[in-house]
């Protein structure tokens, strides 16, 4: 994405339409999103953004409550863009608009209680058939529009994502690879756990006990035995399985804990291994959480 091109998505819509799947299902795509803004307060966000130097996706959520927004926001970006051509920056607006049947509006607030924002004192359907009125200048305006009617969550989150995951710049499935050690617990954030403790353990080696999965000799006598090799296939096959279908599902990032006894060798080596060959398809980080810890303590045991 050019350095001098700021993207704009208005999102708006009917209550109860799904802007809030949407203001996360950007955020995921790396969009600094702000919910009802005044619009105000719009030139002085503007200046924040220039100020950061690092914003360059921006998602502004509006509804209803923001009954001023719809009244001044085309103007008020108009001359927003007119300050931003002065400083060779341009601005690329989308408007994307959520709507959905008033039947289906009418279940969704009947299922969660809520009370509709026009018609807190009067009939719920009124209220819907009232808003749809007041917003019919702006879906007419909207660059995309959505029926989430029979949308599920996961669904209006691909439809995002296949409208707008081209101009941004971070993966929307990351994985996260982390080596740990048992005896200083499970990770709380772990979505799969593997572990490794069965492998043969440099820890009795003398020469290895000091180092970590991360060197050489360690990786190699890890590896170096046809038990690991086998292990490992099968876990490298189980990951070529799952994984697709975590991404399909819309899981934004997924955390594969690898343990042994102190995570300073096995698990270490394993984490190293699957963490560089899962990088061939995915964005993937590679953590050892207790590594250093379980390193230390070995090195002052040994110097007693």
């Amino acid at each position: 994405m050019s350095k001098n091109v700021l993207n704009l998505v208005i999102v708006t819509g009917m209550s109860g339409a799904g802007k809030t799947v949407a203001m996360q299902s950007f955020e995921d795509l790396g969009y600094f999103c702000i919910d009802n803004m005044p619009p105000n307060l719009l030139p002085k966000f503007w200046e924040l953004v220039h100020e950061s130097g690092t914003i360059d996706k921006v998602a502004l959520v509006v509804d209803i409550r923001s009954r001023a927004f719809y009244d001044e926001i085309f103007s008020m970006l108009a001359e927003v863009n007119a300050d931003e051509q002065e400083q060779n920056q341009k601005v690329e607006m989308k408007i994307m608009f959520l709507d959905a049947s008033d039947e289906e509006l009418v279940s969704r607030y009947k299922e969660t209680r809520r009370s509709h924002p026009l018609a807190m004192e009067g009939r719920l359907l009124d209220g819907i058939q009232k808003e749809r009125e007041l917003l019919g200048e702006m879906k007419s305006r909207a660059q995309v529009v959505i029926d989430t009617t029979d949308l599920s969550p996961r669904q209006l989150r691909e439809a995002i994502f296949d409208n707008f995951q081209k101009s941004a710049e971070v993966p929307t499935f990351h994985i996260e690879v982390m080596s740990f050690g048992f005896k200083y617990g499970l990770p709380i954030d772990a979505d799969i756990v593997m572990d490794v403790r069965f492998l043969r353990n440099p820890f009795y080696v003398p020469e290895l006990k000091v180092q970590t999965g991360k060197d050489k000799d360690v990786y190699d006598y890890v590896m170096d035995s046809p038990e690991t090799e086998k292990f490992y296939q099968k876990l490298f096959d189980l990951m070529k399985f799952i994984l697709p279908g975590y991404e399909k599902e819309g899981k934004t990032s997924l955390t594969v804990a690898i343990g042994c006894t102190g995570g300073q060798h096995r698990s270490v080596a394993i984490a190293e291994r699957l963490g560089k060959d899962l990088k061939d398809k995915y964005y993937v980080d590679i953590t050892h959480r207790d590594m250093e810890k379980s390193q230390k303590k070995v090195i002052e045991h040994g110097s007693k």
